[in-house]
């Protein structure tokens, strides 16, 4: 017994890192639950023949089970469409990730092993940008770029040779150089104060149902994604005018700075003067309170916003995120 409890602690103690690793894979935030806790049965029954550095054999176990969610999926939705330079945001099961769960993840500085938590891996063009490879790529690309492993271990995960997990890698990286924003190596690794004001103004501006402020915080290239929503529009005074109806008719805004992915992010929070009725089916009454409706992701280059991911509050696992104000 004293043993069982020992193992249990001792998974319990690399569970976030491990389950931001199968989010990176899976690209779902709760398909990367499901993963983790199929990789403590799987740990748990073959806890006596563990071999190698503990860590790392919790990897392979986590990369098995990722890998096994995905060959459980529906076939349209291994491999997000990529077909004709599909736009990296047309993944449908993509969700997103709160900062305050991703600070769990433990320290290099106190576990040397632990891996690194950057911004560039956890971002959602990133993430939405894995699922356009096929599996075995996408696990190869995160375990040697991601997680740091030698060929040769990722080879033997794989049960592939050397040379073959070198070709993959390359495809791979050639795929997301396609995906991913051209300007993305620019990024800084940490929001610095004219994000943050871009994304004040940003706040400001929806509360205040001013299109016009909205769209001075735009870039002219801007992109505005719904997932699971296929559509995506494109430009700046199009993202407006798909905006006016919601922004200065639905009701009062409130609105709630908050971070996934290491991005800036608004919970918005609607008091509608009529009953509203989204695309899911979700509906909201007349209420004397402000109900959480919409969050919105955003993505800022050159003080512009380049990108908005807009996600239902039934897709985000954000603790202590209120339903109402």
């Amino acid at each position: 017994m004293e043993d069982d409890r020992r193992f249990t602690a001792l998974f319990d103690r690399h569970r976030r890192e491990l389950h931001v690793h199968c989010y990176r894979m899976l690209g779902s935030f709760d398909e990367a639950e499901d993963a983790v806790q199929d990789a403590f049965l799987r740990a748990w029954r073959s806890r006596d023949t563990a071999r190698g550095e503990f860590r790392a054999w919790l990897y392979r176990i986590a990369t098995n089970a990722s890998l096994d969610a995905i060959g459980r999926r529906p076939e349209n939705r291994r491999t997000a469409r990529a077909a004709g330079g599909a736009p990296i945001s047309e993944v449908a099961w993509l969700q997103p990730y709160p900062d305050a769960l991703l600070d769990e993840v433990p320290d290099p500085a106190d576990e040397p092993d632990a891996v690194v938590v950057a911004r560039e891996t956890i971002e959602l063009a990133f993430l939405a940008a894995l699922q356009h490879l096929p599996p075995r790529q996408r696990a190869v690309l995160v375990l040697r770029d991601v997680v740091g492993w030698r060929a040769a271990d990722t080879a033997e995960l794989l049960d592939m040779s050397v040379a073959a997990a070198n070709s993959a890698l390359q495809r791979a990286r050639a795929t997301l150089r396609e995906q991913l924003p051209a300007r993305r190596d620019d990024w800084r690794p940490e929001p610095d104060d004219a994000e943050r004001a871009v994304a004040k103004a940003f706040l400001a501006a929806t509360e205040g149902a001013d299109l016009e402020a909205l769209a001075g915080l735009l870039a002219e290239h801007a992109r505005h994604t719904m997932p699971p929503e296929p559509l995506v529009v494109t430009g700046l005074a199009e993202i407006i005018e798909s905006w006016r109806h919601a922004v200065q008719t639905w009701g009062e805004w409130r609105c709630v700075p908050i971070r996934l992915n290491r991005m800036p992010a608004v919970a918005n929070y609607l008091r509608p003067g009529r009953e509203i009725v989204f695309p899911d089916g979700n509906r909201i009454a007349p209420t004397e309170h402000f109900a959480l409706c919409a969050v919105d992701v955003l993505r800022i280059e050159d003080e512009r916003i380049v990108e908005v991911t807009t996600f239902s509050p039934g897709d985000v696992r954000l603790p202590g995120l209120p339903d109402r104000l």
